[in-house]
């Protein structure tokens, strides 16, 4: 074992900086692609069944899944971070400890958040956004989404902890597997077998349960670290790690569950076809940052790994070259996003009322879309050196501390385009926060290894 970690820490701290970013990042791109596929195909699937209603179900349901994959992202990236900066010092045992306490620890809690969620399920319901009319479509999708909350969370820590080892191949290949049987069972559970809106759910929840079962059969591949329950330590000291590591991770889906429930209550006034279009929106964006996330997914591990090795001027390039790509690559998406929105939107809806709000609120994204390359590849690299003050505050402030202000502020000022528009605008204040503040950490690190 030792002689193949060996060779990993070469790998990781060795060649150059922007070919070794790339060769981690493909994976990570295809896996983020494919999960946004994933994302959206029980809205384009549920959209078939011609009932706005249905629709606003799937799109209300996010942000339950979002706290749902807050947790694994908690665990996932806090042990995640710990593990990448333990192989790069050589304490392997403490990686191993470490992969395992993140991994039972989320377990436990997807089943916790699966008994409550089916206790609570109508009051859950109102919470999240649903209106009268969507609230039964909403209670048959969340229903069986809740089931399969323990292997989701499990799933985004196997799925974090072999990035962070720099397996992103073996991570893709779990996700990507799920992501493809999910599309495959959409149409067959939703139709075939006329389950409707729940069909897309038991879609979701079989095929994260396969996804889970590869990703665990990848961590005892090669060098990667095995999971295995002795290994498991219910101590003060991981749980803190993973806290520092894991809670910029946290606030930021959380807040993203909650900044998804305010819009849902922005747009209740409305009508259906709005919290319907908002939701489609809210795919469309996540699928058209997923090449940027990708990126950033293949420089943690090697921010981590360096980071932990003292080598800060790889580090250094490492950011710099993923921002510049990222920036390209936005910049682009947003020019497609702007002049196609209307043909977006018409893929998932057919309804006018769906498209022209949708189209709107599409457009106003796309026009401040780029600034993401900065605000998150800063995030991820605060996140993986451990400094987790600046890398929550990034977290928070783009859908906590400016979003949720915007979308409550500005519709009652400017009616139904400040619901559209909020997202944008906090984009653009979280921007402004961001630039200073990675300066002052760029600024922090000596250019000599």
């Amino acid at each position: 074992m030792d002689l193949t970690q060996e060779e990993k820490y070469r790998q990781m701290t060795e060649p150059p900086v922007g070919r070794l970013i790339c060769k981690l990042a493909v994976p990570c791109i295809i896996s983020m692609l494919v999960t946004s596929f994933y994302n959206m195909a029980d809205t384009y699937f549920v959209g078939m069944l011609k009932s706005n209603a249905a629709t606003g179900a799937v799109g209300v349901v996010f942000s339950m899944m979002a706290i749902i994959q807050a947790v694994g992202f908690f665990f996932g990236q806090g042990s995640g971070n710990y593990i990448s900066r333990e192989l790069g010092k050589k304490n392997y045992e403490e990686a191993s400890n470490m992969a395992a306490t993140g991994f039972f620890s989320a377990l436990g809690t997807g089943l916790i958040i699966c008994i409550l969620g089916q206790i609570f399920l109508e009051p859950l319901a109102y919470l999240l956004g649903s209106t009268e009319t969507i609230l039964p479509y909403t209670e048959q999708y969340l229903r069986v989404i809740l089931l399969g909350a323990p292997w989701m969370t499990a799933s985004l820590v196997l799925n974090n902890q072999l990035r962070f080892q720099g397996s992103a191949n073996y991570a893709m290949v779990g996700i990507v597997s799920g992501a493809i049987l999910n599309i495959a069972l959409d149409p067959l559970l939703i139709f075939a077998c006329d389950l409707g809106v729940a069909g897309a759910g038991w879609a979701t929840i079989i095929s994260q349960f396969v996804s889970f079962c590869l990703l665990l059969i990848g961590c005892s591949k090669g060098s990667n670290i095995r999971i295995s329950i002795r290994n498991f330590k219910f101590r003060w000291f991981y749980y803190r790690m993973i806290f520092k590591g894991g809670l910029p991770s946290l606030a930021r889906q959380c807040l993203a569950s909650l900044a998804t429930i305010c819009l849902n209550h922005a747009a209740q006034p409305y009508g259906d076809a709005a919290i319907a279009a908002m939701g489609v929106v809210q795919r469309i964006t996540m699928f058209g940052a997923s090449t940027m996330l990708g990126f950033g997914q293949g420089f943690q591990p090697v921010c981590g790994f360096n980071y932990g090795a003292g080598l800060y001027k790889r580090v250094k390039d490492g950011f710099w070259f993923c921002v510049r790509i990222s920036f390209f690559i936005l910049l682009t998406i947003s020019a497609l996003g702007f002049a196609f929105a209307p043909k977006l939107i018409s893929l998932f809806r057919d309804d006018p009322n769906v498209i022209e709000i949708g189209s709107v609120a599409l457009r106003f994204q796309c026009v401040s879309f780029c600034a993401q390359s900065w605000i998150i590849m800063s995030n991820m690299m605060q996140q993986s050196m451990g400094r987790t003050v600046p890398a929550t505050f990034l977290s928070v402030a783009r859908q906590g501390l400016f979003f949720i202000p915007m979308v409550l502020i500005l519709p009652p000022l400017l009616g139904i385009v400040g619901m559209q528009m909020a997202q944008s605008a906090a984009d653009v204040l979280t921007l402004l926060c961001a630039i200073p503040i990675q300066l002052s950490v760029l600024k922090s690190l000596p250019d000599q290894s």
